[in-house]
């Protein structure tokens, strides 16, 4: 009886050692390929908004969302609408590297995309300056924020 319970308390210290470790390793993961978008997304700042874009010739706010994860080993879909639907968790508090999601109302579908870099800030590729830094609190795209999802 002794030994079994001995037994069963080594392995619960294993399970929750191991999750402990695995949890900062993803959290680790998630962290580097955040940063590396990001890092990508700032070198594309000043690149013209060209519609349905996906290159550093020119891009579109899902194009360059796609485009940076990409580089940093994540795999997007095409879209805004797409990325809100299929892709990651949402979230109500905002962490760098999330991806923020706007739409004409609350009740549409997304319809453009941004990456937050924290300190209020979003990185986007705007139809009419191309690639920025804007704030979240931008009084063009705050009313129509409909959330953020975790990749």
């Amino acid at each position: 009886m002794f030994k079994k319970k001995i037994i069963a308390a080594i392995v619960m210290t294993a399970t929750i050692a191991t999750s402990l470790f695995a949890t900062s390793g993803e959290k680790a993961e998630a962290e580097y390929y955040h940063t590396k978008a990001i890092t990508v997304a700032k070198a594309n700042l000043g690149v013209p908004y060209r519609w349905g874009g996906i290159t550093p010739s020119g891009f579109d706010c899902s194009g360059l969302v796609k485009y940076s994860f990409g580089k940093a080993g994540v795999t997007l879909p095409r879209t805004a609408s797409d990325m809100f639907y299929s892709k990651g968790y949402r979230v109500s508090s905002l962490q760098v590297g999330d991806l923020m999601f706007f739409a004409p109302t609350k009740a549409s579908k997304p319809t453009h995309v941004a990456i937050y870099i924290g300190s209020g800030k979003m990185i986007m590729a705007s139809s009419s300056k191309g690639v920025i830094i804007t704030y979240t609190s931008n009084t063009y795209w705050k009313p129509r924020y409909v959330g953020a999802k975790r990749i």
